[in-house]
C-alpha cells in the first residue's frame, strides 16, 4: 500500500509540474528526478489510413497512437480513399479528423488528382485547409508537371513536399541495392532512384522560388544534394526517420516488417544521415508511420507492402541510440522532433507537453501499442524512455495505463 501511494503521490507530482510548465510558458526540456518534460512532438509525415483503409488505422487508433509516443501534432499524408485532391473529398477526412483527433491533426492534399501524376489538384481550394502539397508514396514523374505544381504553390505561399522516387531507376526493386540484397538474391532499389529525383527538384525550385521539402531521405548523396541547395539559398527543407538513424541493410531479416520505402540503406548512408542532423542539413526527424495489417506484412521481403509504424517507438529509439550514446543531447532530438518542424510548416505553436521517464528500460512489444499496426522492426529490442504523459492544450491526453 505504500508503495502505490508513493507512486501516486510522484504521478500527482508530474502533473503538477507539467501544468506548471505549460501555465508560466517555461522553456522546456526541464529535468525532473529521472523525468524528462519535453514540448509535445511533431510529426509531419504519418499515416492515419481514414477514410478508405480504417481496417489498418483510424484517425481516432492513429490519435491515441500519436500522444502515447509524446506527440502532440501530425500531418497526415494523402494516400487514402478518396484521395483529397479537392475540396469534396477531403472533407471526408476532416470530418473523421473533427470526431476522433486528441492532438492536433493536418492533412494534406495531393499534388495530383488520385496521385496519378497526370493532373494538378485544385490546389486553390485545398490550400486553406492543408499544411502543404504531396503525392506520398509516389514521385510525380513529369518534370514539367511538378514544375507546374510549384509555381502554383508558390502563389498559394505553400510547401511542395516530395516523395523523391524515379520509377525508370527502380528496377522491381524492394530492398537497398546492397550486400544483402546480392547475398540473398533480393532486387535492389539503388540509391540513384531517390537522389536523381532531389537533384531534378532542386533545379525546378531555383527556376520556380518555391518552397520545399523532402520526405523521408535515405541516401548519402541525397545529404550533400540538399546541403548544397540550402548553402546556395534555396528555401529548402528535409527529414528523415528514426529507422535510417539506426538500422541499415545489414541489419535486415526475411520479414516483411524491414521493408520499407525508402528502403534501409548503408552504414555510410546511415553515418551520413546523422551527420546531416549535426550540421543542419536535415531539420527535422519524422515517423513515416504506415499500419498495415498483419497479413500484408507477413509475405517476407518481396512481397509485402511497405512501411512500418513508428510513432509510438520514434522517441525511446532515438534516445536510446543517439541520445545515450552521445551522438545527440536531449535539448537536439527535442529540437528535432518538436520546433523544427513547427517552425518550418508554420504549425500551432502551442506544443503542449509530454513526459518521459528516461531511465525506464523496457522491451518494445507491438502487442501493446495502441495503434492498428504492428509492423515494426523494433520488436523486442529494449530501449530507455517511457512515454508517461501528454498534455496538449492544457488537457490529459494520455497517461500511462
Amino acid at each position: 500500500m505504500e508503495n502505490k501511494n508513493l507512486i501516486k503521490t510522484e504521478n500527482q507530482q508530474i502533473i503538477t509540474i507539467a501544468k506548471e510548465r505549460l501555465s508560466g510558458n517555461l522553456s522546456l526540456p526541464f529535468l525532473f528526478k529521472e523525468y524528462a518534460f519535453l514540448p509535445g512532438f511533431c510529426d509531419v509525415h504519418v499515416h492515419f489510413r481514414e477514410p478508405g483503409f480504417s481496417y489498418k488505422e483510424t484517425v481516432k487508433t492513429g490519435s491515441e497512437s500519436a500522444v502515447a509516443g509524446g506527440y502532440t501534432c501530425v500531418c497526415t499524408m494523402p494516400n487514402l480513399n478518396p484521395v483529397p485532391d479537392g475540396e469534396e473529398n477531403l472533407s471526408l477526412q476532416l470530418s473523421a479528423i473533427k470526431k476522433q483527433n486528441l492532438l492536433s491533426v493536418v492533412p494534406y492534399g495531393s499534388i495530383t488528382v488520385g496521385l496519378k501524376g497526370e493532373e494538378l489538384s485544385d490546389m486553390e481550394k485545398l490550400s486553406p485547409s492543408v499544411v502543404a502539397f504531396t503525392d506520398d508514396g509516389r514521385g510525380v514523374q513529369r518534370g514539367e508537371l511538378m514544375k507546374r505544381a510549384m509555381e502554383k504553390a508558390k502563389t498559394l505561399n505553400k510547401i511542395i513536399v516530395a516523395h523523391c522516387e524515379d520509377n525508370s531507376l527502380l528496377n522491381g526493386g524492394y530492398i537497398h541495392d546492397g550486400e544483402y540484397a546480392r547475398a540473398h538474391g533480393h532486387k535492389g532499389i539503388s540509391s540513384q532512384s531517390e537522389y536523381v529525383q532531389v537533384a531534378r527538384d532542386l533545379e525546378l525550385v531555383a527556376k520556380t522560388g518555391c518552397k520545399y521539402h523532402v520526405c523521408h531521405v535515405s541516401t548519402k548523396e541525397s545529404v550533400e544534394i540538399l546541403r548544397q541547395a540550402k548553402k546556395s539559398g534555396l528555401d529548402v527543407s528535409c527529414e528523415t526517420a528514426p529507422h535510417y538513424l539506426v538500422l541499415t541493410d545489414a541489419d535486415l531479416k526475411e520479414d516483411g516488417n524491414y521493408k520499407m520505402n525508402p528502403p534501409l540503406r548503408s552504414e555510410s548512408d546511415k553515418n551520413a544521415l546523422i551527420e546531416g542532423l549535426l550540421d543542419g542539413t536535415i531539420e527535422m526527424i519524422a515517423t513515416d508511420h504506415a499500419p498495415h495489417s498483419v497479413e500484408e506484412k507477413s509475405r517476407g521481403l518481396e512481397k509485402s507492402l511497405f512501411g512500418i509504424v513508428g510513432l509510438e517507438t520514434a522517441f525511446p529509439v532515438l534516445y536510446t541510440h543517439l541520445v545515450k550514446t552521445g551522438t545527440l543531447s536531449l535539448e537536439q532530438l527535442s529540437k528535432l522532433m518538436s520546433e523544427n518542424p513547427r517552425k518550418r510548416f508554420n504549425l500551432n505553436k502551442n506544443a503542449g507537453i509530454t513526459v518521459f521517464n528516461l531511465d525506464k528500460r523496457y522491451k518494445i512489444d507491438p502487442n501493446d501499442f495502441y495503434s492498428m499496426g504492428r509492423n515494426t522492426p523494433f520488436k523486442d529490442n529494449r530501449v530507455f524512455g517511457e512515454c508517461v504523459l501528454t498534455m496538449y492544450e492544457e488537457k490529459i491526453v494520455y497517461k500511462k495505463r
